[in-house]
């Protein structure tokens, strides 16, 4: 039967207290007596009477048989210990990736998390939710929130599956259960090691889980043996040896679930013999401790975690010393009780370490008001650091809001720290002071400025901490904290600025908002010169969906004023610089215009200062809009119309119209004068602004469509000026061909017949079907009653036939009926229908209205005229220059095609000898052989080959009227290059070539030939040209004044190759190249030469040589020589400086020697590490310079040395760390008594042999380690038995 006896820390204490006394008055009065025994010092515990067995509650029936109702929602707490924790940066509690990664998990998992940090710095987070939200979020917190470790378990390859389970379940739900992350080798992989990674809590349950379930599929013996869990330690023994040591001697596996699992089962493993050898020995440690004697101790919950230690270690510790286990309450339990089990000689011992492990930390509180913890704090915590780095230890806790700090480490080490605390806390509360003012919210924010400008220029001046609440709060209190003249003067200039804000103006700016985009600028740079002009102003534009005009602005009331005015100037500017005009330019022209790369459109813009945009390449517009100041809009404007018109035959015209006139006559939309421009050959005519009062208007184009367009004009102003009537009428869209006619022809007949204008509508007005008749009352009826007459013929549908020899409808209906689509748009829309193919029939049907049957009809008949009529003619060209008549994409052909309407087909192209010419003659004659003649076979000896025949290679066949083909052959030749040759120096043909080509690429594109320079081995001086006769001279004249160009660059090369040099002795040669060469820089830049160093090989070490024009050369190397002469004068001195003032001379970065240097033009250089003399420092620059330098640096170090001198005799008195002989030494510095402390002799630490020796030193870091504390290795016996540290 064990015995429990309860021993509370009070009565251990008196125990201890009353022996001790009794020890001092044997030892005061029989001096050294011999030392009392261990077990009278401390005699064994009663055992306590085992309870009767009827003292047990009844089990009740109702309870046997109702289960209770449990919550879906659980709740569970999980701990990270501090050493565990994957974010350890404590001021960033409650934010930063550790608040971020919680919430992230809420959302993931569904689970409600809420987060606490205790004392030690480990993290407990509770959550709730249901079940599986809970065992996910748990999961996530395990991998996420703490470091992870790994290990690995071994089990037979076949018993894997086993640990997947069916579709991975039993793997997905072992991983849930233990938050680890488990890997196991594929089926292909030979290893049988399965890894795990988590927790090491994790990593111990899902070792245990899968070695059961592999244990369960063993084919070999299992035994499960339950035990209480209590007295699983005495079988694992301290850090697992003990069980290790049986696996090792059965070879057996046993499975002792860890502390962590609240299972009694204990599952070996193995052969039969080896499974029945290892429970034997299971059960024979059971019945050995199963009647052990426990105690039962008060222990402060706060204290047991120094029990258990880091990661349990500190219980390992003591099972292992002593043989006890120490049974601690689980965290989520209020107990305060701690059992001992274990042999009765052994419990003082395990008591006595339980105490001394509880009592080694203390916690203590210092009272400070709240708002000076963090001037306590320090800047980034420095000076806490201060005093955590000399008692790493201690923890110590603010909490915001409490007028105390909470201090909490090693109880030798706490006196130390809380009397610094105390410290610094009364020399805060004497100097510093804080101040609240009351400052309406809406100004804050203008007392924080911009970026906080404000508020941080006050807090950086008067040297104090300034809270401006946040908006939310709505509160008036700005709380001002630091030196109390600081707080004073930052309070009164706070005050000050809150009531110039209460004087402040407010005016709104009418700005239109198309001008707010100009007026911030491009990453709103202007607006910010705007601001930092009128530093005290605020600007505010409207939201740009908002469409407001309102530009507000705020600040002192003549700040406000100047603002306004230099706003309202710039908008003014932007008025004057957003004139624009239209400039009508023929659509041809516009890549004129633009120029080679955009050059000619660039130079107008700069030069005229205008911003110039045409429209896109695929726009049906001819207008180039020229924005700017007018003047420049009219300059630029001149510049672009003179290009077209030194490009074409333009002429320019002014009529005069009465200005009243002009609005009838550009009509709706434009539509009369557009009817007028597209009439006339697409002249461009151009109306003064509106309103302007002119007169004048200009046409301008080829000179007989100008003329045309005048007279129109003129008609169709007198006509609005005598009586002008206007009527409509509607016809649909495809009769408006067939109503104007070919070439205009139909209308012109109408107008001409009665006078009347007739506008039919453009491609982008909405009605289609509108046709406007203008003129005189008269004239538009007549005009009006011809259209009707016509539409209404046109609407009486008729069909026709015609008769077409059928080796022509494959004319008509090539290339899906092209030319019956043109035929139809042109005439009504009349539906012409052709036979069928291989119809025998040459019956053509024509389907529409009357007029345009006809008119189609005897277009037809036409077609069918010059297809009768057509001819087919070779032009002989060589087929070299098929590629270049055709022009890019065929462009060139296309326009005779469409000049002469005659058909062209270039031959196949023949690259090898054999395929063509010669070789086709012979072809022929074999296919005439085996022909037929009069339905014989006839049998002819093969043609000779004419050498004059050309080849089919380079007959260009031409279809059509003969006349027309005899001119398309000779626009063919007249498109055939031709080449002349230039004579160029061979040394110059790199440079027209160009980097990559770039040179000759350019002048081929922009005088559109080829050019053709000689391979570099046959080192020829002759460039040839190949292009149309017309492009060559151009060509010839910009090659010459290429080659003009390169020969005056070699002469000013071989200018500036002038070399020459300057003897320089090689010490003066860094002061000449200066600091990242900033000198040499210089000279090289004024006087444009090369400047050359020798390099550290050369012979030559004092030769720097100049290279450039020789005048500048000369002029470089007399500035390079003043300085040496400069540096000549120079002297250079040596001083002792004492070396451990070099650092603050030197300052941060080299900031103090730099100001030193700066200051007295002289250059200072200190001793190297390892330096023979470490205290010499030497000074170079004038004498009178050298000398006042000297002086400085002398004065610095008497000042410094004074400071180094002080916090030597500082040290002294500092008491040094880590020394065991500090603990002899009382407060005074005076030693103390020598003392045994409290010694018993036959202790269970020791052994029959050993003498009654001294106790342990309690003070000693060796014999009683703090928590996570370094120890120093040492062959010195413990009391307490071999150290396992």
């Amino acid at each position: 039967m064990s015995s429990v006896a309860v021993l509370t820390q009070e009565s251990f204490n008196e125990h201890r207290s009353g022996l001790v006394a009794e020890q001092a008055g044997g030892s005061s009065s029989a001096g050294d007596e011999e030392a009392p025994a261990y077990k009278d010092a401390f005699p064994p515990l009663p055992e306590k009477a085992a309870s009767p067995e009827g003292t047990q509650e009844p089990v009740n029936a109702w309870t046997s048989k109702i289960r209770p109702l449990k919550s879906s929602v659980i709740t569970q707490v999980f701990h990270v210990p501090l050493e565990e924790r994957k974010y350890k940066d404590i001021n960033q509690f409650g934010e930063g990736d550790q608040a971020k990664v919680c919430v992230d998990i809420m959302h993931k998992t569904g689970a409600h998390l809420e987060l606490s940090m205790a004392k030690d710095q480990g993290l407990s987070i509770m959550v709730s939710g249901k079940l599986d939200a809970v065992m996910k979020a748990r999961k996530e917190i395990v991998s996420r929130l703490q470091t992870q470790a790994s290990a690995t378990v071994a089990i037979p390859k076949e018993h894997h599956r086993f640990v997947i389970g069916k579709n991975g379940e039993k793997l997905q739900e072992l991983e849930l259960k233990t938050a680890t992350k488990i890997q196991i080798p594929r089926p292909d992989d030979p290893s049988n090691h399965i890894k795990i990674s988590g927790t090491k809590e994790g990593l111990e349950k899902a070792k245990h889980e899968i070695l059961l379930i592999s244990a369960e599929q063993d084919k070999r013996a299992v035994e499960r043996v339950n035990i209480d869990k209590v007295f699983h330690p005495f079988i694992t023994g301290a850090y697992n040896k003990l069980v290790a040591d049986m696996m090792q001697e059965t070879g057996a596996r046993i499975n002792v679930p860890p502390p962590s699992v609240n299972k009694t089962e204990i599952v070996i493993t193995g052969e039969k013999e080896q499974v029945a050898l290892a429970v034997a020995m299971i059960k024979k440690i059971y019945e050995g401790k199963k009647n052990a004697t426990t105690i039962a101790v008060e222990v402060k919950k706060s204290q047991h975690k120094y029990v258990i230690g880091p990661k349990g270690n500190t219980l390992q510790e003591i099972l292992e010393k002593t043989g006890v286990s120490v049974e601690i309450p689980p965290p989520d339990s209020n107990s305060e009780t701690v059992i001992l089990r274990g042999e009765p000689d052994r419990l003082g011992q395990a008591l006595t370490e339980v105490y001394a492990k509880a009592n080694s930390y203390t916690v203590s509180s210092v009272v400070a008001p709240s708002w000076l913890h963090r001037f306590i704090i320090g800047k980034k915590g420095q000076n806490l650091a201060k005093i955590t780095q000399q008692m790493p230890k201690v923890h110590i806790e603010f909490t915001e809001g409490e007028d105390k700090i909470t201090l909490e480490g090693p109880t030798k080490d706490m006196q130390m720290v809380q009397s610094q605390m105390e410290a610094i806390v009364t020399d805060l509360v004497s100097r510093m002071d804080y101040l609240e003012i009351s400052v309406d919210p809406r100004f804050h924010r203008h007392l924080i400025g911009k970026g906080g400008a404000n508020i941080n220029r006050i807090k950086d001046l008067h040297k104090v901490s300034v809270r401006i609440p946040p908006d939310n709060e709505k509160s008036h209190l700005i709380r001002i904290e630091g030196d109390p003249q600081g707080v004073q003067e930052a309070s009164k200039e706070l005050l000050e600025l809150a009531s110039r804000m209460e004087n402040e103006r407010t005016k709104d700016l009418i700005i239109e908002q198309r001008f707010h985009r100009a007026i911030i600028g491009q990453k709103g740079e202007k607006i910010k010169d705007v601001r930092d002009k009128f530093p005290e102003v605020i600007i505010n534009f409207p939201d740009p969906a908002a469409k407001s005009d309102i530009v507000q602005l705020r600040g002192p009331r003549n700040e406000v004023e100047k603002c306004s005015k230099f706003m309202a100037k710039m908008v003014a500017d932007m008025v004057e610089n957003g004139f624009f005009l239209s400039v009508p330019i023929f659509k041809q022209f516009h890549k004129n215009i633009i120029g080679k790369g955009g050059a000619n459109i660039k130079k107008i813009r700069e030069e005229t200062n205008t911003r110039i945009d045409l429209p896109a390449e695929n726009s049906n517009s001819e207008m180039i809009v020229i924005t700017g100041k007018k003047e420049n809009c009219e300059a630029a404007r001149i510049r672009i119309l003179s290009i077209q018109k030194e490009l074409a035959n333009i002429t320019e015209m002014e009529v005069s119209i009465p200005s009243k006139l002009h609005n009838s006559l550009i009509g709706s939309k434009g539509r009369f004068v557009r009817s007028i421009m597209e009439e006339c050959g697409g002249v461009h005519i151009h109306f003064p602004t509106e309103g302007s009062g002119i007169d004048t208007v200009t046409i301008r184009g080829p000179a007989e469509e100008v003329e045309k367009a005048k007279k129109q004009l003129l008609s169709l102003a007198q006509d609005k000026q005598t009586k002008s009537h206007t009527a409509e009428l509607k016809a649909k869209p495809e009769y408006h061909k067939f109503l104007i006619g070919k070439g205009g022809g139909n209308i012109r007949k109408v107008r001409d017949s009665t006078g009347a204008r007739i506008i039919f509508p453009a491609l982008d007005d909405e009605d289609q079907e509108l046709i406007t008749v203008v003129g005189t009352e008269e004239a538009v009826r007549e005009a009006q009653k011809e259209l009707e007459e016509l539409i209404k013929s046109l609407d009486n549908v008729v069909e026709d036939v015609m008769n077409v020899d059928p080796k022509h409808h494959r004319y008509f209906v090539a290339r899906r009926g092209q030319v019956l689509r043109d035929i139809a748009d042109e005439y009504g829309g009349v539906m012409v229908s052709f036979p069928r193919s291989g119809a025998n029939s040459d019956k053509v049907t024509l389907k529409g209205a009357k007029d345009c049957v006809e008119a189609a009809k005897k277009r037809m008949l036409e077609i069918i005229e010059d297809l009768d009529a057509q001819v087919t003619m070779e032009c002989v060209i060589p087929q070299k220059f098929h590629r270049s008549i055709m022009g890019p994409k065929g462009s060139r052909i296309q326009g005779i095609t469409r000049d002469h309407n005659v058909q062209i087909k270039f031959p196949e192209r023949v690259d090898g000898p054999g395929k063509g010419g010669p070789a086709a003659p012979p072809a022929e004659a074999a296919v005439q052989e085996n022909g037929e003649a009069n339905g014989e076979m006839v049998e002819e000896p093969a043609a000779p080959v004419d050498p004059t025949a050309p080849k089919k290679c380079d007959v260009i066949v031409l279809s059509g009227r003969k006349e027309r083909c005899e001119a398309a052959v000779e626009a063919l030749k007249a498109l055939v290059p031709v080449t002349t040759e230039v004579e160029v120096p061979f040394e110059l043909h790199r440079y027209i070539i160009g980097q990559k080509g770039s040179g000759i690429r350019k002048m081929m594109d922009e005088f559109e030939v080829n050019i053709q320079v000689p391979a570099p081995e046959l080192q020829s001086d002759i460039i040839s040209i190949t292009g149309l006769a017309n492009h060559l001279d151009r060509a010839k004249e910009g090659l010459l004044e290429r080659v003009k160009e390169l020969t005056a660059e070699q002469e000013d090369r071989s200018l500036r190759s002038f070399k020459l040099t300057i003897t320089v002795d090689p010490k003066y040669h860094p002061k000449i190249i200066g600091r990242k060469g900033a000198i040499i820089t210089n000279i090289r830049t004024e006087h444009d030469v090369n400047i050359q160093f020798p390099d550290k090989n050369d012979d030559n070490q004092d030769q720097i040589t100049i290279t450039g024009y020789e005048h500048k050369a000369t002029a470089a190397r007399d500035a390079i020589q003043a300085i040496v002469d400069e540096l000549e004068e120079m002297i250079s001195e040596d001083i002792t400086l004492d070396a451990r003032v070099h650092a603050r001379i030197i300052g941060a970065r080299g900031k103090g020697i730099r100001k030193i240097m700066d200051e007295f033009k002289v250059d200072l250089r200190f001793p190297q590490p390892g330096a023979a003399d470490p205290n010499q420092v030497f000074v170079t620059g004038r004498p009178e310079l050298v000398d006042e330098a000297i002086d400085h640096l002398l004065n610095l170090e008497e000042e410094y040395m004074a400071d180094v001198n002080e916090n030597e005799s500082k040290m002294t008195y500092m008491k040094p760390t880590g020394d065991r002989g500090a603990s002899s030494m009382d407060e005074g510095g005076r030693e103390r008594g020598s003392s045994k402390g409290f010694v018993v002799r036959e202790a269970p630490w020791q052994t029959g042999s050993e003498k009654v020796r001294e106790a342990p030193d309690m003070s000693s870091s060796e014999d009683f380690p703090s928590f996570g504390a370094p120890v120093a290795a040492t062959n010195k016996a413990s009391p307490w038995g071999p150290k396992r540290f």
